[in-house]
Formats: structure tokens, C-alpha cells, sequence
């Protein structure tokens, strides 16, 4: 999200003649979106988008099973 953020910032610099940015290649400018790309390529691959997202939704879970202890009257378990 970084690079995204990062390259529409550049592009909007280069598009209005902004700063030492409009002398700048278009493809320095440009390379923030091809980074983007690559960054989203590799997480794919590797398995680390869904990994986060295993982990936000046991997250989710534990808090949902914690609350409910709650409302029973058990203290919730702590983390091992």
C-alpha cells in the first residue's frame, strides 16, 4: 500500500510540473506502481496474504469465545 500511495503522490507531482519531480524520467516515476506489483506478486506466492488472514480471523475468534466466557462468568484462558 506503501508504493501505491507512494507512486500516485509522484504521479501527481510529475502530471503538474511539481518540484524537481517534473524533471524526473517517467519511469522513476512510475516504478513505485511496478514495486507495488511485485510486492503483491511475491504475498500471493508465498502464502503470506492468506496467512494474515488466518490470523486476523482466529483473532476474531478467540475474542468472540473470550467474550462469551465473559458473559458466563469463567475468565477467558491466556494466551500460551
Amino acid at each position: 500500500m506503501l508504493f501505491l500511495g507512494l507512486g500516485i503522490v509522484l504521479l501527481a507531482l510529475k502530471y503538474f510540473e511539481i518540484g524537481p519531480v517534473a524533471m524526473w524520467e517517467w519511469w522513476w516515476v512510475l516504478s513505485p506502481f511496478a514495486l507495488a506489483v511485485a510486492w503483491w506478486a511475491w504475498a500471493d506466492w508465498s502464502g503470506y496474504t492468506k496467512k494474515k488472514a488466518v490470523e486476523k480471523e482466529n483473532d476474531r475468534k478467540q475474542a468472540r469465545i473470550d467474550k462469551s466466557r465473559e458473559a458466563l462468568g469463567i475468565k477467558p484462558r491466556k494466551k500460551r
